[in-house]
């Protein structure tokens, strides 16, 4: 992959996740969002399961079982944690503390775990997202903090943040097909009790298995693939602000679906994401590739 197609990658996954809150809204009313979370992921698996035997280049050797796990945890955790943020303190506030608080937590961990310092570029990206992020969500209806939301939206943005780093170790040494085959089987393993607490009846409908199968191929299989691809030549934490194309997508959306209607402030806070969005997009290779990280010895 050359130029900037690693970057484009990742980008065409944030926007495939960014249908995810267009398509929820089109499920049936009985379906739990916890629930639409982990069907959501069990049917991602067992695409990618089955791309992974169709393509016939899955192997054993040299897999880290700690890493696999972590990773798989990773996600695992993700979903609950912003399914409940979201009940507990709003769409709105949720949203902007669990998809703002993982740049930084990726940033954060990159800098400390792997000794590689985040570019100016990535540092004014950020902001400029984080704050389009904020302007986007936090008109859209009366804030409520509740801090157990919060931790619970923080919990899930440092979730998202590692899986992404945990991830790029992975894909180094195996095909992105593979890692995220194996990462998404263990999660969905993992979340499966969450199909016998909630009534999964609404999944046996029309709506139902369409919904399943939007959430699980396209916006999960596909997206969570591609952004695997991506990681092999972009830093996790460049991948992780640019995945904030994800709520711009949603918004859109739902403007253009759904026929939300959106004030001057949404309309600022969006212009805002594309340009931080697109500075971290058009910036010059260096910026946002993968560094060699510096030795630590003990």
């Amino acid at each position: 992959m050359k130029g900037t197609m690693p970057t484009f990658l990742v980008l065409l996954a944030a926007i495939l996740w960014g249908t995810t809150g267009t398509t929820q809204a089109l499920a049936p009313e009985t379906a739990h969002p916890i629930a639409i979370g982990a069907t959501r992921l069990a049917v991602g698996g067992l695409f990618l399961l089955l791309m992974v035997l169709i393509v016939g280049k899955f192997s054993l050797k040299g897999w880290s079982i700690k890493t696999t796990l972590i990773a798989s945890l990773c996600m695992a955790l993700y979903q609950p944690l912003f399914f409940s943020a979201v009940s507990i303190t709003g769409v709105a506030i949720g949203t902007v503390v669990a998809i703002g608080s993982a740049p930084i937590f990726s940033g954060l961990t990159e800098w400390i775990y792997l000794k590689i310092r985040p570019s100016k570029v990535w540092w004014y990206s950020t902001f400029l997202s984080i704050l389009g992020c904020l302007l986007l969500f936090v008109n859209t209806e009366a804030v409520f903090v509740d801090p157990v939301g919060i931790v619970m939206a923080l919990g899930a943005g440092l979730s998202f943040a590692s899986y992404a780093l945990i991830s790029r170790s992975l894909v180094e040494k195996h095909s992105s097909l593979s890692v995220v085959a194996v990462v998404f089987i263990l999660s969905a393993i993992l979340l499966s009790p969450f199909l016998f607490i909630y009534d999964m009846s609404w999944i046996m409908s029309f709506q139902g298995v369409g919904v399943s199968l939007q959430l699980g191929i396209m916006a999960t299989g596909v997206a969570y693939f591609l952004f695997a691809k991506g990681l092999t030549k972009v830093n996790s934490s460049t991948a992780v602000t640019l995945s904030l194309a994800e709520p711009l997508t949603a918004a859109l959306l739902g403007v253009f679906l759904l026929g939300e209607s959106l004030t001057i402030t949404s309309w600022i806070g969006m212009l805002l994401l594309i340009l931080g969005i697109g500075i971290l997009f058009l910036s010059p290779k260096k910026s946002i590739s993968i560094k060699e990280p510096k030795m630590v010895h003990s």
